[in-house]
């Protein structure tokens, strides 16, 4: 299997990844500002095939029309000179002095329809572009004190903001789905959905929940102390898995957006075999774009920019190469079957069956040996992860 990325791997970057000057909380740039047609142009080279951006990582916030028009344009011509698409478009409600309090969920009312007014704007240069997904992560959606914000009004304005979007791409017939993003904290001390789960709950609650779903990102869930693969299985479940960040994420801390791999890599290699693959007994796969939500380390010159953008495909693909290999072991398929993974498939009840007829089944507990599981009927799960342990470090 080749390792080289091509477009047909449907990888992708963030425009305010690679474009990161090394800004932290505690030190300013340690790189210059890197130009949009120079980045889609090292993209195209390196075999990526998307770009995705914030309005402002474009254009800078405030920019008079001219000088957006400008930018877009740019944009669409290196587009059209290198094949690089925009999948995904997402706006900026966290970074600007007016957003300190959230875009949709801030408590002034004034804000909140600013912030509808810039989303809006946005969504049609996402549709002018051809995206598919319109990302929302809502990163000043919340609060550090609780006396400071009325989460069940927040969460009501959050719906009406929602409701609101997806009226106007069904007004103007906008072929564009939403995805949220969840994360529990930073840069608010909490931030409104959390997690994967909260936010399906959310999405539950919409007006056109069809129209929404989800964008988790590894080191979000990761930072609740989740893991990434298993919720990703719960999100492909519900049929909400609409667009994914991939990044690398070492504990329980601040949002490190290494590369991808660069942290849980156990839990990078279950990724890519869901994502590639499905479940093992047939569940369904991911076809949407791999897309690399992270930051190329302060400690990097330019070149180090684009050796992380190959470092997050590479990663990738021989993740992906170690998955297929341990998909077709033989002896990892005989593991899987006394581990009785594909028995969870088998409904508990039988066809037809009722609780009376489950109470009739004398089989089912009367005569049921609970007591030979003391010491017996081992399901074999620790051999089944050193396989996969083996085949991640090319052993098999």
């Amino acid at each position: 299997m080749s390792i080289t990325p091509t477009k047909a791997d449907r990888f992708s970057f963030g425009l305010w990844t690679v474009g990161y000057n090394g800004t932290d909380p505690f030190g300013g740039p340690t790189r210059p500002a890197l130009d949009v047609v120079h980045v889609v142009e090292k993209l195209a080279e390196l075999g990526a095939y998307g770009l995705t951006f914030h309005d402002d990582d474009l254009f800078a916030f405030g920019s008079t029309d001219a000088e957006r028009q400008t930018q877009i344009d740019r944009l669409k011509q290196a587009m059209a000179d290198t094949g690089i698409v925009v999948p995904m478009v997402t706006t900026n409600l966290f970074s600007a002095p007016v957003f300190k309090d959230g875009g949709f969920t801030s408590n002034d009312r004034q804000v909140r329809r600013f912030a509808l007014r810039k989303v809006l704007r946005n969504i049609d240069l996402a549709a002018e572009l051809g995206a598919k997904t319109f990302v929302m992560w809502g990163g000043r959606e919340g609060a550090e004190y609780d006396s400071a914000k009325d989460i069940q009004a927040a969460l009501a304005r959050y719906k009406e903001a929602v409701d609101l979007l997806g009226q106007y791409v069904v007004d103007k017939g906008y072929d564009l789905r939403f995805a949220i993003e969840p994360k529990p904290n930073e840069p608010r001390g909490d931030i409104l959905l959390p997690t994967l789960g909260h936010a399906i709950a959310f999405i539950n609650s919409l007006e056109r929940p069809e129209m929404v779903g989800l964008n988790p990102e590894v080191g979000h869930e990761q930072m609740a102390g989740l893991n990434f693969a298993a919720g990703i299985a719960q999100a492909l479940y519900h049929g909400k898995l609409f667009h994914i960040d991939l990044n690398g994420q070492r504990g329980i801390k601040y949002d490190q957006d290494l590369v991808f791999g660069h942290g849980d890599l156990h839990n990078a290699f279950a990724l890519v075999d869901r994502l590639e693959h499905g479940a093992p007994g047939g569940g369904p796969a991911y076809d949407g774009p791999r897309h690399f939500d992270y930051k190329p380390s302060r400690t990097e010159d330019e070149q180090g920019i684009w050796d992380s953008v190959s470092a997050n495909m590479r990663t990738y693909l021989l993740l992906k190469e170690r998955a297929d290999a341990f998909r077709a072991d033989p002896e990892v398929q005989e593991a899987l079957r006394a581990a009785k993974v594909d028995e969870l498939r088998t409904p508990t009840l039988n066809e037809g069956e009722s609780y009376d007829d489950l109470l009739a089944d004398r089989s089912a507990f009367e005569d049921f040996d609970a007591a030979a599981y003391l010491g017996g009927h081992g399901f074999g799960f620790v051999r089944l992860q050193q396989l996969a342990t083996e085949h991640l470090l090319g052993a098999r």
